[in-house]
């Protein structure tokens, strides 16, 4: 039997290459969807993009195979069945043609963020509707680990969202950002003591067109405002339309019942 500071020894090179991997993949996986979105802008479609990305992918899928179908220790794999190879061909189907061709085509449409911001909620969603987590309970790290990439994300890349609540609203200077940021953090811990549920987007930004009110009204841009409240009314019916809609399709496939 082997000592455990030899199997602990074998499995951290294991580890590495393993955690190497995963962050150059989680990396191309994201630059996927900007690349798309560069090639759209020259008038590629989505069936000729998933042809390219299928011929690229091809040797590498032949490399599998074969490096699976090669005997080990003189024995060889098992032979696939007629219900496994339908399998395979039903979830090479679904699982990459079908999905690759939805994400593609839905990269017409939305953002590259939004599309990643998707993706990376893949495997939640498979270990919830696979029945595999009985509860939803998001553990503290959890949190933490989210805070820390939205307020690096923000840092980085938000300076689009920071223009806009700092110079398109009311041209916020650091006593505004004071008190707006003040009375934000005030109602928001309110409404999570009382448990009800607001947006902290729609809290600090209402925040600034009320302190920039209250000192000159006519120097708030009222059109930008009013554009703002728009899309806060349109979002509410339209994401209960998406949500009632994807439920009728998990009900549809899984027979989930109410």
């Amino acid at each position: 039997m082997p000592a455990k500071g030899s199997v602990a020894a074998s499995a951290s090179p294991a580890l590495a290459t393993g955690l190497t991997l995963a962050v150059v993949g989680a990396i191309a996986f994201s630059a996927k969807a900007i690349i798309v979105k560069l090639a759209y802008r020259h008038g590629v479609d989505a069936i000729t993009l998933i042809m390219l990305r299928m011929l690229f992918a091809l040797p590498f899928f032949l490399a599998i195979a074969w490096w699976t179908s090669r005997p080990r220790g003189g024995v060889a794999p098992v032979a696939l069945s007629r219900a496994d190879k339908l399998g395979v061909l039903g979830l090479g189907f679904t699982g990459y043609y079908l999905a690759s061709f939805l994400d593609f085509a839905g990269l017409a449409y939305i953002s590259a963020s939004l599309e990643r911001l998707i993706l990376y909620l893949n495997p939640t969603l498979v270990l919830l509707l696979g029945g595999f987590i009985p509860t939803f309970e998001v553990p503290f790290w959890v949190m933490l680990a989210c805070a820390t990439a939205i307020t690096l994300g923000v840092l980085s890349g938000g300076w689009r969202i920071v223009r806009t609540l700092g110079f398109a609203i009311y041209r916020v200077r650091p006593v505004h950002a004071l008190g707006s940021q003040l009375t934000s953090a005030i109602v928001i811990m309110g409404a999570s003591a009382v448990g009800a549920p607001v947006s902290t987007t729609h809290v600090v930004a209402t925040s600034i067109m009320g302190i920039g009110a209250s000192e000159r009204p006519r120097a708030v841009r009222w059109s930008k405002a009013r554009d703002i409240a728009t899309t806060w009314v349109v979002t509410i019916p339209g994401s209960a339309l998406v949500s009632i809609q994807a439920y009728a399709l998990v009900n549809l496939f899984m027979g989930v019942k109410p």
